[in-house]
């Protein structure tokens, strides 16, 4: 490890979102069911600790929040994070087996029946949500022809003390389990609760079939992932998680599942028959920290996604020719549209890189819009503000009919259903070129020059009284050309 000083858990970041003033301590008894998800929906600039709920738990949740906190745990800042990722995607690690008795979450090992689903404080995110469901377990499942590992995310009904829904969505996990079923066989799967946010980050990162996530996550956080076995199948989860559950999905079983709160804010799609998880045995740290996940456009649930994706689209534009007038790349809530800041040298330039942002390793963006260096990707009023004053729908809007969609986009048509091979949704994409002229057309590109103040430099909270200075420091951000002048 490069650290020296221990490897990098939920516990670590729990701390380290303290010494940043990012954590709000919950200390107040709360329902999970009836009252957590109102006070997550409320959080989107704060972590919450819950340190008060049923059964003796403790759980983190909106940790990260926003693109600030997603910031944080890359070291980053908001404007530096997704080079930063782009750059780590390039480093894989492999991670390495430790013994159990050097794995926190071995500590304590229960049986089925020494353990209850419903006694965890899963909590339930909106009010038309068929239950409680868990957001946040990373499923570890293997390829049964090559025992190629994979991690990914996918929301878990609490339906029994031993039984929970699963969506499993139409890529690695679900081939892995079609793979399974062709055989009459259930999959082994281990679902791993709680831990550092690079390891959701990881496993949020789409990449090819085959490739370990333990080893982007590796990546990630600049040391090797420890692994130990699990106890009963024949997988292997990261020696330091909070909580892992161990289990089989059974093959050719379905049983209706959702509706669900869903990263678009909607509650309808993945919605159906879907397959389910029958467990039978848990371990956990000592005091293990249960990890709630909010769901929702702007919640931890998108943040999660939005950064490793905006991370590839940005990596992808460099590689295609971008490099020199890329400048950032940002996915938008709800994760179905991406924006691309940079300044194209000649005219269509930037359409150039927003086919290739439509067409890359992610189903999900619909709507690909490019903005020049002045816009300020971070502040939503900016971008409406390009798209209003830069644009010609006739010229600069292009719509592309008959695509494949990702199929938990709810406002396109939806083909086949959750847990069929036919899964997916059926639409179109747009372009939006939202970018002056470019600098060669010197006289075109100057009549679209923003207005500035004569000395930019200056900061208000220089001025002001110090009776006033937590009102200044309330502003918001303003931006003048590509710098940042108010903290």
């Amino acid at each position: 490890m490069t650290s020296g000083v221990g490897p990098k858990t939920m516990r670590t970041w729990i701390a380290a979102l303290e010494a940043a003033g990012e954590l709000i301590h919950i200390d107040k008894p709360v329902d999970p069911v009836t009252q957590m998800g109102s006070l997550l929906f409320q959080s989107r600039e704060k972590a919450l600790l819950f340190e008060n709920l049923p059964h003796g738990w403790r759980s983190l949740g909106q940790a990260p929040a926003n693109v600030r906190h997603a910031a944080l745990a890359f070291g980053a800042t908001e404007e530096t994070v997704v080079p930063t990722v782009a750059a780590k995607m390039g480093t894989l690690i492999k991670p390495v087996l430790v013994d159990a008795a050097d794995a926190p979450v071995k500590a304590k090992r229960f049986k089925k029946g020494e353990f209850d689903l419903t006694h965890l404080p899963v909590h339930k995110a909106g009010v038309k949500d068929a239950g409680p469901v868990c957001g946040s377990g990373l499923v570890v499942t293997k390829d049964p022809d090559t025992g190629q590992r994979n991690v990914s995310f996918h929301r878990l009904q609490i339906k029994g003390p031993n039984k929970s829904g699963i969506l499993l969505y139409p890529r690695h996990s679900w081939k892995n389990y079609v793979k399974y079923q062709e055989r009459n066989e259930p999959m082994p799967v281990a679902i791993f609760i709680g831990h550092h946010p690079l390891y959701y980050a990881a496993a949020a990162t789409t990449a090819a079939y085959g490739l370990d996530e333990f080893e982007i996550a590796g990546g990630y956080l600049d040391e090797a992932v420890r692994l130990v076995k699990c106890d009963t199948v024949d997988l292997e989860v990261p020696a330091d998680a909070e909580i892992v559950l161990e289990g089989y999905i059974p093959p050719h079983y379905r049983e209706e599942e959702g509706p669900f709160s869903e990263f678009q804010d909607y509650y309808v799609t993945g919605t159906g028959k879907n397959p389910v998880v029958e467990y039978h045995h848990m371990t956990c740290r000592d005091d293990a920290i249960f990890k709630n996940l909010q769901n929702g456009s702007e919640m931890e649930g998108c943040v999660f996604h939005k950064i490793p994706m905006s991370a590839t689209i940005y990596r992808r534009l460099k590689d295609i020719g971008g490099g020199p007038i890329l400048h950032n790349v940002m996915v938008l809530p709800g994760v179905f549209a991406v924006v691309v800041q940079m300044t194209q040298r000649a005219y269509g330039e930037a359409k150039n890189l927003l086919m290739a942002a439509l067409s890359g390793e992610y189903q999900h963006p619909k709507i690909a819009i490019a903005v020049d260096a002045d816009v300020d990707i971070f502040n939503h009023s900016e971008l409406m503000w390009a798209i209003t004053t830069r644009v010609d729908p006739d010229r600069d809007v292009v719509i592309i009919p008959g695509t494949h969609n990702h199929a938990m986009d709810a406002c396109l048509t939806e083909l086949g259903a959750p847990g069929t091979p036919l899964w997916q949704r059926f639409g179109s994409k747009m372009m939006i070129d939202a970018t002056k002229p470019p600098p060669a057309d010197a006289a075109a590109h100057a009549a679209l020059e923003r207005i500035r103040p004569a000395h930019p430099e200056l900061r208000l909270e220089d001025f002001a009284s110090a009776e006033s200075m937590d009102l200044v420091k309330s502003l918001p951000k303003r931006f003048f050309g590509s710098k940042m002048l108010q903290e």
